[in-house]
């Protein structure tokens, strides 16, 4: 449950930081922006896998960029359903989107499956050590004199 809200978090700050950035996306508020982020949460796991497979030949035709469209309508719905968020014309949504894609994605890049915080240091030493359970995390050399070290 901690990775559900703290995803929907991300969202948020990544929808706050969309709307200071572009001009043609508006918010009144942060309740604004966190109802948004839900509604376009809902709307991305019902009704986007449905727009994306309707629009499959479309989207094999264009090689992939139509999807850029789909996230865009996904937006503009979103701004329909929520007052105080607006998006204002196409090209706003399809910045907007991909500026949410793209704020979202570093955000979540740094919250492990169970929504907690982490780098990528911690997690390169926690699959080390899950490799090799002997390895030390430092190594402990001496001075012996002529530029040797043991």
């Amino acid at each position: 449950m901690n990775g559900i809200i703290v995803r929907w978090l991300t969202l948020t700050v990544a929808i706050v930081f969309t709307s200071y950035l572009l001009e043609g996306i508006r918010i009144s508020g942060f309740l604004s922006a966190l109802l948004a982020a839900a509604i376009l949460g809902i709307l991305n796991a019902f009704f986007r896998p449905i727009a994306l497979l309707l629009t499959l030949p479309i989207n094999i035709l264009s090689l992939g960029l139509f999807t850029f469209i789909v996230n865009a309508l996904m937006l503009k719905m979103a701004s329909g359903v929520i007052t105080g968020f607006e998006v204002v014309g196409f090209w706003s949504a399809i910045f907007g989107s991909l500026l949410i894609s793209i704020i979202s994605w570093l955000l979540s890049s740094f919250i492990n499956d169970r929504g907690t915080v982490t780098s990528f240091d911690s997690e390169y030493r926690a699959k080390h050590k899950q490799n090799h359970p002997s390895a030390n995390d430092t190594i402990d050399l001496e001075n012996k004199g002529d530029d040797k070290w043991e």
